[in-house]
């Protein structure tokens, strides 16, 4: 098992907006793609009170790179990401690490 750490940054004030296209639009194009999601976190004290963090489970990099391509592909997800940023970007910085699990790791 693969976990990718995901840290969106946002803009000034656009965190809602961020929130809103994930419960609204992308968890539901990332079940239809196979995107296995395991944990979703805002930051409560930290550098950055506008941040969301995330977790994706993958079996392997192939199954990432596929299923990943799909989604970035998929013109209901740029439908959506376009509507959600009508009112300017929401993103101003993004990071994301693959993670493997260490042999006592609580997550495998």
């Amino acid at each position: 098992m693969i976990y990718e750490l995901r840290i969106y940054d946002c803009l000034p004030g656009r965190l809602p907006a961020l929130l809103t296209r994930f419960n609204d639009h992308t968890l539901a194009l990332w079940q239809r793609h196979g995107i296995r999601q395991a944990g979703f976190f805002t930051t409560m004290v930290g550098e950055n009170s506008n941040r969301l963090t995330y977790l994706l489970a993958w079996d392997s990099l192939a199954e990432r790179e596929a299923k990943w391509t799909a989604f970035i592909r998929d013109p209901d997800w740029l439908a959506a990401r376009d509507a959600s940023e009508r009112d300017g970007p929401i993103l101003a910085n993004v990071r994301n690490e693959l993670l493997a699990p260490t042999a006592f790791s609580s997550v495998k």
